[in-house]
């Protein structure tokens, strides 16, 4: 049961402070505090940044969250944007998307080379790179030859679905 003298103090806390929004999370109970108005928005609109809350810990307490300043989650989203490609002569660049959502993975064991470096020469069918889902290591093969223009991920980290991975300049 949720004492009512704490949720006033919770909402008594997020007015008289900056803060915009918070959240708190124990024993499977959530409230969220907010001091904007919820918006619908429309199927085109845009969205808010999302923000990832981690568990509560019922043994260290509480997990109080609060949400970013508007003028960082900006940019935070913007710098996520990749560069469109290079315009002008010559033939545009292919991009190697994700076809599902894992980790991505640059060589096949941690100790041994990547597959490929920016620079190297490729040919259609070779192996790029290893996408790891469900414990499953899925091959990504190209599908133009060309040279690697821009390996856009790191080493193991997580990617979405038709998230640019790879920049190919075809032959």
């Amino acid at each position: 049961m949720i004492d009512l003298t704490f949720i006033k103090r919770l909402i008594e806390t997020v007015e008289s402070s900056d803060i915009d929004t918070l959240e708190y999370s124990r024993w499977g109970t959530k409230i969220r505090i907010s001091k904007s108005p919820s918006m619908v928005l429309g199927a085109n609109a845009p969205g808010p940044p999302p923000l990832t809350f981690a568990p509560a810990n019922p043994a260290a307490g509480p997990a109080l969250v609060t949400a970013p300043p508007a003028e960082a989650a900006g940019a935070s989203s913007a710098a996520a944007v990749p560069a469109p490609a290079e315009a002008g002569p010559g033939p545009a660049l292919h991009e190697v998307t994700s076809p599902m959502v894992g980790t991505f993975y640059r060589a096949p064991a941690p100790d041994a080379d990547p597959y490929v470096e920016v620079g190297d020469r490729v040919k259609t069918g070779q192996t790029l790179c290893i996408l790891e889902a469900m414990k499953l290591m899925n091959e990504l093969e190209v599908e133009v030859s060309g040279t690697v223009v821009e390996i856009a991920v790191e080493n193991a980290e997580p990617v979405e679905y038709g998230q640019a991975l790879f920049r190919i300049k075809p032959d």
